[in-house]
């Protein structure tokens, strides 16, 4: 899972970033509202973290911009103090939940995991061929069998299987999977569609990730 978390004390965010990390989940943190608007705006996030205090372009306005965009990304609010017109001002404006600090990092990993969670049973699987993904439990299967993807495995696996046929360039596989600020080259990421695709050969699939030189890859059916 993927997170951004803007924060307007840099200690504080920087504190929330590596916890959330040590439990396996991808986080950026930024200072304020303007680079938090950019940063989101960019589609690479499952979740973002919004102080309810953030300087700059205010946490209000940016998740109404956001909404505005048409973007549906769950947005949680956490503020140090809050009233009840607070947290209805959040939620009429798209907020999908408010938490008030102090509280427990496993609540917080509860609530990130409540709001982004599958609307229904069956949209937890991408199915494409012989294949299917499992969202909850990051398991790739076929008829032959299963497999359990890794974090990043997972990842590029589900931005292929959203759109299958359709060219994913590499530079958003690096933005996505291993973030703007990542030293990453694209040379890892043809090392991960290697091990994506030497399990898809253990696994029978009838599918196959096409590479397009120079521009990126392609989930197609094998000829």
């Amino acid at each position: 899972m993927r997170l951004l978390i803007a924060g307007g004390e840099r200690i504080w965010a920087r504190a929330l970033q590596s916890i959330l990390r040590e439990s396996n989940c991808e986080a950026e943190a930024v200072f304020d509202g303007d680079a938090a608007l950019d940063y989101l705006r960019s589609g690479h996030y499952d979740a973002a973290l919004l102080d309810a205090a953030l300087p700059g372009l205010g946490s209000l306005t940016v998740l109404r911009r956001l909404r505005a965009d048409g973007s549906a990304l769950p947005v949680m609010f956490l503020g140090r103090e809050a009233t009840v017109e607070d947290k209805v001002r959040a939620l009429d404006a798209g907020a999908n939940d408010y938490l008030v600090w102090p509280f427990a990092m496993a609540e917080l990993l509860a609530r990130v995991r409540a709001m982004t969670r599958a609307p229904a049973a069956g949209t937890s699987l991408l199915r494409f061929g012989n294949i299917a993904l499992d969202r909850t439990t990051c398991e790739l299967s076929s008829p032959t069998g299963s497999v359990r993807l890794t974090h990043k495995e997972f990842q590029m696996m589900e931005m292929l299987l959203a759109s299958p046929r359709a060219l994913v360039p590499t530079e958003r596989f690096l933005e996505r999977v291993w973030g703007c600020d990542s030293d990453a080259d694209v040379r890892v990421v043809w090392v991960y569609i290697s091990y994506l695709r030497k399990k898809l050969t253990a696994l029978g699939a009838d599918v196959r990730i096409r590479v397009f030189r120079n521009a990126g890859y392609a989930l197609e059916e094998d000829p």
